[in-house]
């Protein structure tokens, strides 16, 4: 029974093997960030001298393989968490006057990168809608153990090929994101929960699900953090207004589209009040379908998280690995500010009997829509 925390170093091409003890012992920091809105990275730095092994790690990365892949999971009290599975970008050394005083650090990102390098523009999707487009683009990487989870949107417009046949765009990477933007949707990937394998993500921002421990500040003995503050912002909220065509009269008529994802539900009691009105009049030449699509995607792009936190714990005193992307509770902070709140970004970082975390949270309204924080 593993107590306190055990990190796991697994590099290779394709399929990562552990680093060998003296990889290990030469390392003394790990840096990993985790975001919703944006790709994940990582930074490792070792301490070298000039017959270290790492050497070898350094010229297999500079350019004998097209990619190294690095697999980092943390266990805390027996409990592994995948923290992160991408790759070597960059690869840096400091030198040292005396042994053992050099410096290698190595900088990656997630799977992402992987799905940015090739332009595919030109390849055709004939009658295949957005999601189905994404599955196949992802398949592309079962190499890396990516399982695509494809929510569609609500309205989605079924290309009809005697009309038109949609075509690949830029690389992968940027094909799959603005095929989110219009839709109204995020892109990600989601190491885990097993070291090899990874969640390709694509579908509404959800903020739902099971609620990470609660985040104690004020609270005496049971606080669990060293920092959190929160900040209300004013609100650039806007409603779209989509215009569908009536065919008799050819007369547009104008509907006005609420952010309405049940995906996204109120985390607070008072939403931030919508100040503008945004005219789509474009829309108007479109299928009601489509036209209500885009009034959905720039409903869900343009709603506004009223109440941001920021803040930092110590890992083994808060007893878990807070992870982004998902929800967690705050206790202690007020009647403002007590509730859930979605996690936006957690960096993580890793020394010898150490292991902090920096976090970022959000909630699109003030007062707790519950009676009590869960534990």
């Amino acid at each position: 029974m593993l107590k306190g925390i055990h990190l796991t170093l697994l590099v290779g091409p394709g399929v990562p093997i552990p680093a060998p003890k003296p990889v290990m012992d030469a390392l003394e920091s790990v840096e990993v960030t985790t975001a919703a809105d944006s790709p994940s990275g990582f930074q490792l730095s070792f301490a070298i001298d000039s017959r270290s092994p790492l050497h070898t790690l350094l010229l297999i990365a500079g350019g004998q393989v097209p990619w190294l892949r690095v697999i980092l999971v943390a266990t805390l009290n027996s409990l592994p968490t995948v923290l992160m599975d991408g790759l070597i970008t960059r690869q840096e050394i400091s030198g040292g006057n005396e042994p053992g005083q050099g410096r290698l650090t190595i900088t990656g990102e997630d799977l992402t990168v992987a799905m940015d390098k090739q332009d595919m523009s030109g390849l055709p999707y004939p009658a295949m809608p957005p999601a189905a487009r994404v599955a196949l683009i992802v398949a592309r990487y079962g190499l890396y153990g990516m399982v695509p989870l494809i929510i569609p949107s609500v309205f989605e417009d079924m290309p009809i090929p005697l009309e038109r046949i949609p075509t690949h765009e830029g690389t992968d990477l940027a094909y799959t994101r603005q095929l989110a933007r219009e839709a109204g949707h995020v892109f990600y990937i989601e190491p885990g929960p097993l070291p090899g394998a990874n969640i390709a993500y694509w579908g509404p921002e959800i903020r739902l699900g099971p609620v990470q421990p609660a985040l104690n500040t004020g609270m005496d003995v049971h606080t669990n953090v060293d920092s959190l503050s929160f900040a209300v912002n004013q609100s650039d909220a806007e409603m779209p207004i989509v215009f569908i065509q009536n065919p008799i009269t050819k007369f547009p008529i104008p509907l006005p589209v609420p952010d309405v994802s049940l995906a996204n539900p109120p985390l607070g009691l008072i939403p931030p009040m919508v100040k503008s009105l945004k005219l789509m009049k474009e829309t108007a030449k479109l299928s009601p379908i489509a036209a209500l699509g885009k009034g959905l995607a720039a409903a869900a792009a343009s709603s506004a998280d009223a109440v941001t936190g920021n803040g930092s714990l110590d890992v083994l005193r808060y007893g878990h690995i807070l992870k982004a992307r998902q929800l967690v509770g705050v206790r202690g902070a007020g009647s403002a500010f007590d509730g859930l709140y979605y996690v936006k970004r957690v960096s993580s970082s890793l020394k010898a009997g150490e292991f902090r975390q920096a976090f970022s949270l959000a909630r699109n309204g003030l007062v707790s829509t519950l009676p009590l924080v869960p534990a």
